[in-house]
């Protein structure tokens, strides 16, 4: 698991093609929102095993935890509104359009919408 900006940021093969395009704009101080990538190696492992790789929660866990200290935000936070919403896209080498959908506002839920749209004064946009 990469923070954006760590790894080798040529090697598709480690990082995907969005893993290293990412990580090379954060390096050079474009804008990008901070987030990390999860090795294509780890995915390999867990499409062939179904079961991720030693380590990898724990990395991935991790570096949730450096997002949040970043942000001032907080991962599943449903009681002051202040949340870490994360997005998962796919990002193989060769890219291959429709493989994988991509998943947004990972962290919103029926739980803690309501806070989100209190927090950010509008309904239609935590629903959406």
């Amino acid at each position: 698991v990469y923070f954006f900006g760590e790894g080798d940021l040529t090697d598709k093969g480690l990082l995907g093609g969005k893993g290293c395009g990412l990580g090379t704009m954060t390096k050079i101080g474009l804008p990008v929102p901070q987030g990390f990538t999860i090795s294509t190696p780890a995915c390999i492992y867990y499409s062939r095993n179904k079961t991720q790789p030693a380590g990898v929660k724990e990395e991935v866990e991790a570096n949730i935890a450096r997002l949040e200290e970043i942000s001032g935000k907080k991962f599943g936070n449903s009681s002051s509104g202040n949340f870490l919403l994360l997005s998962v896209r796919s990002g193989a080498a060769i890219s291959m359009p429709g493989m994988m959908d991509s998943i947004l506002n990972l962290g919103l839920n029926d739980s803690n919408v309501s806070s989100f749209a209190k927090a950010t004064q509008n309904e239609r946009f935590a629903w959406d």
